[in-house]
């Protein structure tokens, strides 16, 4: 499903125009960049947690020529599915 298929899917349950649901969806997602870019969890109880986990530099090695790579530490956004989406994905009740 891309985002145009989510919009339209949240227009037909909700009753909103598609307009208005891809509103709805850009604000969601902007204020999920946000509070992870402060460094905030976001828990949706029965859905999952989005956060932010800090990864370390590291050394690699390029596979095509075998030079020696360095990645440098950053920041990686996580997702943790909640219960009831792992129990709704595998048909459980």
């Amino acid at each position: 499903m891309n985002k145009n298929e989510l919009i339209s899917s949240i227009a037909s349950e909700t009753g909103l125009t598609k307009a208005d649901s891809a509103k709805a969806l850009d604000a969601f997602l902007s204020s999920v960049s946000y509070a992870l870019k402060k460094g905030d969890e976001i828990r949706l109880v029965g859905f999952g947690t989005f956060s932010v986990a800090q990864r370390s530099a590291t050394t690699a090695r390029n596979p095509r020529t075998g030079a020696t790579i360095k990645i440098p530490a950053r920041k990686q956004a996580k997702f943790k599915a909640g219960k009831a989406l792992q129990n709704s994905v595998n048909n459980k009740k």
